[in-house]
């Protein structure tokens, strides 16, 4: 099993972990420590060695933050986490609703008379830095670099991730990477910039077509990169990480260990390019005044997915598909009260490794059934493990990684008879989905331009959820992957090639939560007779592929146009998926997508 059940952090464990690092910060000038949910790439996904957050304060979500002071301890959680973090963390820990609160609010108000607060320069990077410390501009709170107290109080931290990298086959990365490496330089030169430096492993393996195995669930390398004017690359990671792909980076790709980074990145010359939002402080501050300020070269170019990538996705997706509707026929069979969570994990992993193209899960598998199904970002334990009841729903957040693309899907299942409310809200979540995928926009929108429309339904009946509508995903990389997203602080224009995932949803805490997922991928839009000739539009094309509960639909609820497109949707799924299934899952699979 890719994926383990195990109680990976306990309340118990927070309040000595927590009592140790004030005894630390006590015996310094310090008033105070910040411990992100970071690492030096400053990637969304980080190694065991880097969960410092999650080792102190128990909470194992994703995005986050905690600020210890000596009399109170915030953990800073956005509306994804505002249910799991209650679960997660002991009472010496504050939870503190995030971006409402910003961090420099919060210290404001806690030290009314000042104080020196640390920080790890490695795992901050400028841009947070910026607005925290603008924040605290007229008080007498101040911010300070310093040596990381966790690492010292941390008696097992875990070695640094060390797995070997391969390289990514040309048939599904669809460009050399000495052809990235020229274009991307290409730019540096049109900027009048003689290097960037890239931080962010996904970005750099994309770049140069590798993949690594540093980070759970994420084909991904940790080391850092400087892209020269040239189209040469000097590497930073560990060497031994690399025997299998020398031939494949050449010459034009100068290999270093990881400590010569900071040294390389001061003796630069001319302008360097740097990301403020992900290249942390203390690499801006060895750079010094050659720093200028703009995008990761590679964030752009790599969330265009050219069409070897989009082909090798759709075709990944199909496969993938297939797993989910054996898992499907297999869930409706089963009576209600006799499958836990975790059986229902297992299953759809052993369907998914029938595959030889699978290479990992993509994330923890999200089975949550009734009251678990409101934690949107639930990960089932042996603690936790809990019966599939009668009338309750089960969310069902899954993907895999496979050679040719990454998957992302979430299906939520009746289980018996669910009650009236819970498939109303069903199925305004369901409208919201099929008004996204049905969707035209002028080109030159972002995400926050459009999100709305997903959400709609949900608000004309006093309803929300508290996640974004959908985020970027690679290509055989991260299952998080920006700068796209679908969300009400995206201004990044949505561009064809771009893959997103279309997942709106509904959380009743206590009671049950809902969450359909699609993955769609922006294209260019064919024109229509009686519009703009001269105006650009792009739609979307779905990549997702597997039936959605006709048993939770209120039809009455959707409109004819809505309608139709989940026939046809329906149909299509049918003739897709049905010729790569078992005879009995087939048949199955003709009964759940029947028009409705």
């Amino acid at each position: 099993m890719f994926q383990s059940f195990a109680v990976t952090a306990r309340p118990e464990q927070g309040p000595p972990r927590l009592s140790a690092l004030r005894a630390d910060l006590s015996k310094s000038e310090l008033d105070g420590f910040l411990i992100p949910r970071a690492d030096a790439h400053q990637g969304e996904y980080v190694s065991a060695r880097d969960e410092r957050l999650s080792w102190l304060t128990g909470f194992t979500g994703s995005a986050g933050f905690c600020a210890v002071l000596p009399s109170i301890a915030g953990v800073f959680i956005d509306g994804r986490y505002r249910t799991q973090v209650k679960a997660q963390v002991a009472d010496v820990f504050t939870p503190v609703p995030w971006p409402e609160t910003t961090l420099g609010a919060w210290l404001k108000e806690q030290l009314p008379n000042g104080g020196t607060i640390g920080f790890d320069p490695w795992l901050h990077t400028v841009a947070q830095m910026e607005q925290t410390r603008a924040e605290l501009v007229d008080t007498d709170v101040t911010l300070v670099p310093c040596k990381n107290p966790v690492d010292g109080i941390w008696a097992d931290q875990p070695a640094p991730a060390n797995a070997p990298v391969k390289a990514h086959p040309i048939e599904f990365a669809g460009e050399t990477h000495s052809d990235k490496r020229a274009r991307l330089a290409k730019s540096l030169r049109a900027a009048g910039q003689e290097s960037a430096i890239i931080t962010l492993p996904d970005s750099i393996c994309w770049l140069l077509n590798i993949r690594g195995g540093d980070i759970p669930r994420n084909p991904i390398a940790q080391g850092f990169a400087i892209l020269h004017a040239d189209g040469t690359v000097d590497l930073f990671m560990a060497t031994t990480k690399l025997e299998r792909v020398m031939d494949h980076l050449g010459t034009d790709v100068r290999v270093h260990e990881t400590d010569a980074f900071l040294e390389a990145g001061a003796a630069l010359k001319g302008a360097v390019r740097l990301d403020k939002t992900s290249v942390p402080m203390i690499v801006a501050e060895a750079v010094g005044a050659l720093a200028v300020w703009g995008d990761d070269p590679c964030a752009l170019p790599k969330a265009c997915k050219n069409p070897a990538e989009i082909a090798g996705s759709a075709e990944a997706h199909l496969r993938d598909g297939a797993a989910v509707v054996e898992l499907l026929a297999w869930l409706d069979a089963q009576a209600p009260n006799t499958l836990k969570e975790s059986e229902v994990v297992t299953r759809l992993e052993n369907n998914r490794r029938r595959d030889n193209a699978l290479q990992d899960i993509s994330f923890e598998t999200i089975a949550g059934t009734g009251p678990n199904g409101a934690i949107m970002h639930y990960r089932v334990t042996t603690d936790t493990d809990s019966t599939l009841e009668d009338g309750h729903l089960i969310v069902l957040d899954s993907g895999g990684q496979y050679l040719d693309g990454t998957t992302d899907i979430t299906r939520t299942i009746a289980i018996g008879t669910p009650p009236l409310e819970a498939r109303q809200a069903f199925t305004r979540v369901l409208a919201g989905m099929i008004a996204m995928s049905r969707l035209r926009w002028p080109a030159g929108l972002a995400g926050r331009d459009i999100e709305a429309i997903g959400r709609l339904p949900l608000w004309m009946a006093g309803q929300d959820f508290d996640h974004g509508l959908g985020h970027g995903v690679g290509a055989y990389l991260s299952v998080h992957e920006g700068p796209q997203r679908l969300s009400r602080v995206s201004t990044v224009p949505l561009q064809a090639g771009m893959i997103l995932s279309n997942e709106p949803g509904y959380y009743r805490e206590g009671g049950f939560g809902i969450r359909i997922e699609n993955l769609i991928v922006a294209q260019k839009a064919p024109h229509l007779d009686g519009g703009d000739a001269h105006r650009s539009m792009l739609d979307w094309a779905t990549l997702t592929f597997a039936p959605i509960d006709r048993r939770l639909i209120v039809a009455e609820f959707l409109d004819p146009a809505a309608l139709l497109w989940l026939n046809r949707y329906h149909a299509e799924t049918y003739e897709k998926i049905a010729p790569r299934v078992s005879a009995d899952a087939a048949q199955w699979l003709k009964e759940a997508t029947r028009p409705i």
